[in-house]
């Protein structure tokens, strides 16, 4: 890595997006807490201090060790970091009587200064703090005030440090600060000077070479799911280490109508060495009337665990285990807050790396979603995987509510694929974030020609979102939902029933289970 950006986090809610913007202007941007600074050596062009949910004033605020790095690398300091600044050395920060939050203006802009080159004299910005910076400390200057804050943005005076620090008391990364995104901009290439070199063509040229040098000779087994986060990993190790990579696709019974084949075929068209396993009748077999939710995602992670081993036992050489886990699940593991309890089980995937005695090689551990996607690209993935909408691990097994058999396996397979198909069929597939069917454990009266029917009903579900941890149901056209009622009804015999939910998260979840 011949450049990046160190970001201090402090707990900000806003933390993630600092690193996606800086990412955008092709600079690599890294997360770590307040309290662990990484070695500062020539890579680390600047360092970013995040906001925080605390108040410098509190008796439990964050305490950066300012002296390891202050005046040896250009230091962009937003909200809490601002403020931290300004408390730190002399100035005077205070609680605001009421907080500070919502768009605002900036005014008496020092326009001539580097950062502020290209912004509008009056600049939307977006405050978000319950402190505010009543005075400078000795040695700083002021760049920007707004109509309520007399302390906007500041910097440290010539000669201060050997290395300037900038200080602004709104955030710059979030869209409502208008010029935000030519504010980082500024300070990291004509300030830090950066030369914006990251792009995902580099990203695949460095990790090929370095899962080169990580795996050498050895052998890596990897889970696929048909997702985008394990195919664009598995490509890329495939371009490092060609046949001594062997994937395994497990056919848990609980995949979309088709999906076990079609992937499969894909897959091996992409030329990744992939060992298709068919394993329906085991998880079927130990879920047999077992309707507790939480117990069906047990038995379907313990089983999938089972069948792994047993597939592995046959490739002695695997000394590596390949991950798809993405830097969204690495960075909640190191939060500032401590290790999270909930990293994501697909990628942990039930303490398998333990039992099979092996060690993890992560290739996409450092990108977030939108930049796997990217990446899938400059790979050459086909559309049909990067674009597919996310898949729970349990897979069907939680879309059917109540007992698993295969025979409500199949009944919500063909509904499914009705339901999906016609939303690629009106052009709305890349509409919606998430889709999918839910069987649900109830049974309705129907006619169907003269004859009085009484059978299982669907909920269809559609959401909209950027990450999941929240979501809009989406606004699909009647005429739309028409359509894939009908169809449903008309062909899969024991639906007579159709509903559509309407359900945001909060307070629903996306799943029904």
């Amino acid at each position: 890595m011949n450049e990046k950006i160190a970001i201090l986090d402090f707990g900000s809610q806003y933390t993630q997006l600092i690193a996606r913007r800086v990412r955008e202007l092709n600079i690599y941007s890294e997360i770590v807490p307040f309290n662990k600074l990484p070695s500062l050596d020539d890579s680390v062009k600047a360092i970013i201090l995040s906001g925080s949910p605390f108040s410098v004033k509190d008796e439990n605020a964050l305490h950066p060790e300012l002296e390891q790095f202050i005046g040896k690398k250009p230091i962009l300091a937003v909200c809490y970091g601002a403020q931290y600044i300004a408390n730190h050395f002399g100035g005077k920060v205070e609680r605001s009587q009421k907080r500070e939050y919502g768009k605002a203006n900036l005014s008496n802009i020092q326009q001539t200064d580097p950062l502020f080159r290209e912004v509008e004299p009056d600049s939307q910005v977006w405050m978000s703090h319950g402190d505010t910076i009543m005075e400078l400390p000795e040695g700083f200057e002021l760049l920007a005030k707004t109509e309520s804050i007399n302390v906007a943005a500041f910097k440290s005076s010539n000669g201060k440090f050997d290395a300037p620090v900038y200080c602004l008391q709104f955030h710059p990364e979030v869209t409502h600060s208008l010029d935000g995104a030519k504010l980082l901009r500024n300070f990291l290439r004509d300030i830090a000077g950066c030369e914006g070199e990251w792009t995902p063509a580099s990203f695949v040229e460095d990790t090929v070479a370095s899962l080169k040098t990580q795996v050498g000779e050895e052998h890596v087994l990897m889970g696929l799911s048909g997702g985008v986060d394990s195919t664009v990993a598995a490509t890329l190790l495939s371009r490092a280490i060609g046949d001594q990579l062997i994937c395994f696709f497990v056919d848990n019974g609980l995949l979309r109508k088709g999906e076990f084949e079609e992937v499969l075929a894909s897959y091996q068209g992409m030329g990744l060495n992939v060992v298709g396993i068919d394993a329906k009748e085991e998880f079927y077999r130990e879920l047999k009337g077992v309707s507790d939710p939480e117990q069906k995602r047990k038995i379907i992670g313990r089983v999938f665990i089972e069948v792994f081993q047993e597939a592995a036992r046959q490739y002695p050489k695997v000394t590596w285990l390949g991950q798809g886990t993405i830097y969204p699940d690495v960075i909640e593991s190191v939060s500032v807050h401590g290790p999270s309890v909930t990293i994501k089980s697909h990628h942990n995937v039930g303490g398998l790396p333990e039992k099979l005695h092996l060690k993890i090689v992560e290739p996409l551990r450092m990108l977030f979603k939108d930049e796997v996607r990217k990446v899938g690209r400059t790979l050459e993935i086909t559309q049909d995987i990067l674009g597919r909408h996310p898949f729970p691990g349990p897979g069907l097994g939680i879309r059917i509510l109540g007992d698993i058999t295969a025979e409500k396996v199949q009944l919500l397979q063909e509904a499914d694929a009705i339901y999906i198909n016609n939303l690629k069929k009106f052009g709305l597939y890349d509409d919606v974030w998430q889709a999918g069917t839910i069987l649900l454990p109830v049974q309705s009266v129907g006619v169907m020609g003269d004859e009085r029917t009484y059978e299982q009903a669907v909920a269809l579900r559609a959401v909209n979102s950027s990450d999941g941890m929240t979501a809009e149901w989406s606004q699909l056209p009647y005429d739309f939902l028409a359509t894939v009622s009908s169809e449903i009804i008309n062909n899969v015999k024991g639906i007579n029933r159709v509903v559509y939910d309407i359900s945001t998260k909060p307070p629903a979840t996306i799943e029904w289970e």
